[in-house]
């Protein structure tokens, strides 16, 4: 793939994206659109369906896992202790202590990534940090790691691998169904999130 298409292809998702943002009437942004682009194109947002896997089977307290999705959605079925603060509420004030802090890894999500691709670009614009988004959301989540395809047996051993740990997985979080694995979750409170002390200003200078 040359690098013509390889920048095409980060550009145009990045536009929709942009074009999808909500727009910020309440605080200004901190980061540009060349800024942004740099950090789309790196892909340093995205963390695998294996990762959160692992990170909720060992139950990690580090990981927060937020449903961008409307209400409904939510509580038809989420992910074990996500929370909900849907795409349309991202710049409300009563959410800046849950997404703006240095406590816990939050791992954006919706049906498939845009959703939560718009909520990490508009965290990211804020200087916020330790937001992250779920690669290919729901949809490639309930493929990969609740229902595992078996390799072809002339597959490498790293795939096999792979498999057996999605397997455990999947039996430990519901055993192939997202609804199981909400069922014995219910929806979770938020969690309670110190405020970040605001650093004081020096004084003098230029």
């Amino acid at each position: 793939m040359n690098m013509r298409l390889k920048l095409a292809m980060a550009i145009i998702p990045l536009g929709i994206i942009i074009a999808a943002v909500p727009e910020n009437t309440t605080r200004p942004y901190k980061l540009n659109a060349e800024q942004m682009l740099e950090e789309v194109k790196e892909g340093m947002q995205f963390v695998s369906p294996d990762e959160v896997a692992h990170m909720l089977v060992q139950k990690d307290p580090s990981l927060q896992l937020i449903d961008v999705r409307d209400k409904d959605s939510y509580d038809k079925f989420h992910l074990p202790g996500a929370i909900n603060i849907p795409l349309a509420d991202i710049l409300s004030t009563e959410n800046e202590d849950y997404l703006n802090q240095d406590v816990t890894m939050n791992v954006f999500y919706s049906n498939g990534a845009t959703s939560a691709n718009e909520a990490w670009m508009i965290t990211r614009q804020l200087g916020y940090i330790n937001n992250y988004v779920l690669q290919g959301g729901l949809n490639y989540y309930a493929e990969t790691i609740m229902n595992p395809q078996k390799p072809k047996s002339t597959s490498p051993d790293d795939e096999f691998a792979r498999y057996d740990f999605r397997q455990g997985a999947s039996a430990a979080l519901g055993g192939g169904n997202l609804n199981a694995a909400t069922e014995s979750a219910p929806a979770a409170a938020k969690p309670v999130i110190k405020k970040r002390k605001k650093k004081k200003r020096v004084a003098g200078g230029c």
